[in-house]
């Protein structure tokens, strides 16, 4: 007789308990970034001015372009061209290329030459203080030769010092194997370095202190190209008139502050630019 009315009362207490729970709260969105890992890139030895439409709305963040000799059959990267890709939203990596297949070219005085032609391109199109530029050795260089390399970054050095008046603004990089970009990066001759993409060149398969590494083409893509990725912060920037001014609190870590740069004067405010 208990047992029969301890089993009529039980489900009633049950009921009673869960219908007094309060409700689940509802389920909570969870923003998904835009991208995951390295920042995606291309570099094209052509004016990137002329394949703007293929680049709108796709996965190319920044665009490497060279300075070059002013005897040079392939264009250098103009304040114009500048303009347009930062006007895109697109971060742009400066690189220096010329006679880097050379062996022979590389010593300091070929390297101090090189630094300050390419320091007053990279002033006449406005690039910003902090930024890189990268310096190309486009061959497999093996111990032989890393004097020379080094005497060719201090050239660099060098160079960059006697066109700023003694203050350089930007930094350097290097792009080679990965026995170059070790070498150099680790003697403190370069703060960034661009692993080629001939992946047989010496040093090169396990190379993983790298800011920018090259990889092949991207199908999508008419025009003639390699891929890049780059991670953490590499050296690049846009032209201060298309940035968008971020408050410091807003900054992320890898991020760096990006001074904005004015050719007649020193620079006049700050611009956090992101390194993702």
């Amino acid at each position: 007789m208990k047992l029969t009315k301890l089993a009529t009362i039980f489900p009633a207490l049950i009921f009673t308990a869960c219908s007094s729970l309060p409700n689940p709260p509802p389920p909570q969105a969870i923003g998904v970034p835009t991208r995951v890992g390295p920042a995606q890139g291309i570099d094209l030895a052509t004016d990137a001015s002329n394949v703007l439409n293929e680049l709108k709305g796709g996965r190319v963040e920044f665009v490497a372009r060279y300075y070059r000799n002013p005897e040079s059959r392939w264009p250098a990267l103009s304040a114009g061209e500048a303009q347009q890709l930062s006007s895109q939203g697109l971060k742009i990596v400066a690189v220096w290329e010329a006679h880097s297949r050379k062996p022979a070219h590389f010593s300091y005085f070929s390297g101090q030459d090189d630094a300050m032609t390419a320091y007053r391109q990279a002033r006449a199109i406005g690039q910003p203080a902090g930024s890189a530029i990268y310096f190309a050795v486009d061959f497999d260089a093996r111990s032989q030769w890393f004097p020379s390399i080094y005497d060719y970054f201090r050239g660099i050095t060098a160079g960059f010092a006697a066109a700023s008046g003694g203050n350089s603004e930007y930094a350097v990089g290097v792009y080679g194997s990965g026995a170059v970009c070790d070498a150099v990066k680790r003697t403190g001759l370069a703060q960034y370095s661009w692993l080629s993409n001939s992946v047989a060149w010496t040093g090169s398969i396990g190379y993983d202190d790298w800011n920018i590494r090259q990889g092949g083409r991207w199908p999508e893509l008419s025009f003639n190209h390699d891929a890049d990725e780059a991670r953490n912060e590499y050296g690049g920037f846009q032209l201060p008139s298309f940035n968008v001014a971020t408050s410091p609190g807003s900054a992320r870590p890898g991020d760096f502050t990006e001074p904005q740069f004015s050719q007649n004067g020193p620079p006049a405010s700050a611009t956090v630019i992101s390194s993702r």
